[in-house]
């Protein structure tokens, strides 16, 4: 699984660790441009569309590709490997081209409108993903979830998460096994303000897959009304410096200043160049005017006296 990630508080205080989706990771060049006058720079996508028909001519893969589909046209695996062969080349306005050309050969075809819809979203064009591929659903329903999975992360890109949580729940009903269905799902609820949903959502993904760092990062997000839980669960995919850093996050974001003092003073304590402890530390600084003052020495902490006591028992 690839993790796509997006930060659960935004432009407020950094996190070690976000709260993130989880997703699955599964001749028809344009028109050449109008001649331009030499006073006139050609555009960024002019000049990408030129520099890819010269790259094209020496490129022997986009060559042999191109042969190829010209002597299978109805040969779909080599369409989107000269699509992921332009995506990967930094071509994705003819990769988008390609695949406009394949979805009209092949309209059945879902590998295509994935294709599509990740190229528009790069594109920054999610308004016409989600649209696109929710109209490709609404004409041809899946028995794999992808599909319906991608729809629910570009609603929730867009903003949309009522929309968003009914797609993610579709594509639960079509494979409800799957640990990264269960962590979007979570993550929409969380952004919904509804943790316990997601709690619930993210803990059925660890049942699924309990080395899930994605998940148990995130049901650490949703646990963060009960402090002692969710450091457990970030001590347990990370250093306690960030474990407390992230807890010293969410404080700040509830406005309380001096916990968020507390726990940043455990987190330098344990790490004193803690870079996401510093950058919480000045942030609370500016929030409630008191100085950022870096703790001269560590926290002791219960863990921290064991740890010296242990040292000495086995130093002597």
């Amino acid at each position: 699984m690839k993790a796509i990630q997006i930060p659960f508080l935004v432009a407020a205080a950094s996190l070690s660790v976000s709260c993130v989706h989880q997703v699955r990771t599964v001749s028809g060049l344009p028109p050449m441009p109008s001649a331009q006058s030499s006073a006139k720079k050609p555009s960024a996508m002019e000049r990408q569309v030129q520099n890819a028909r010269d790259a094209g001519e020496g490129d022997y893969v986009v060559r042999s590709l191109r042969e190829k589909m010209a002597a299978e046209p109805d040969n779909l695996a080599v369409r989107l490997e000269l699509i992921d062969h332009y995506t990967q080349g930094g071509y994705p306005e003819l990769a988008l081209e390609h695949c406009r050309l394949a979805a009209t050969r092949f309209p059945e075809s879902a590998a295509v409108q994935l294709s599509m819809a990740k190229l528009m979203r790069e594109m920054k064009m999610l308004k016409q993903a989600e649209q696109g591929l929710a109209a490709f659903l609404a004409a041809h329903p899946q028995q794999s979830p992808d599909c319906q999975s991608w729809l629910g992360i570009l609603r929730d890109e867009s903003g949309n998460w009522s929309a968003g949580e009914q797609a993610h729940r579709a594509a639960l009903a079509l494979d409800p096994n799957l640990d990264s269905l269960h962590n979007n799902l979570g993550y929409n609820l969380l952004m919904q303000g509804r943790s316990k949903e997601a709690a619930q959502e993210f803990g059925e993904a660890l049942k699924l897959r309990p080395d899930s760092e994605v998940a148990r990062n995130n049901l650490g997000m949703a646990l963060a009304a009960t402090p002692q839980e969710a450091l457990l669960h970030w001590q347990s995919v990370s250093d306690p410096a960030t474990a407390h850093s992230n807890m010293a996050a969410l404080l700040i974001k509830q406005k309380r200043y001096a916990d968020a003092r507390q726990e940043l003073d455990l987190a330098l304590g344990y790490n004193k160049a803690h870079a996401a402890a510093l950058n919480n530390l000045r942030l609370v600084s500016e929030l409630d005017g008191k100085p950022a003052a870096i703790p001269l020495k560590p926290a002791r902490t219960k863990w921290s006296k064991f740890r010296s006591t242990l040292a000495k028992i086995v130093g002597g």
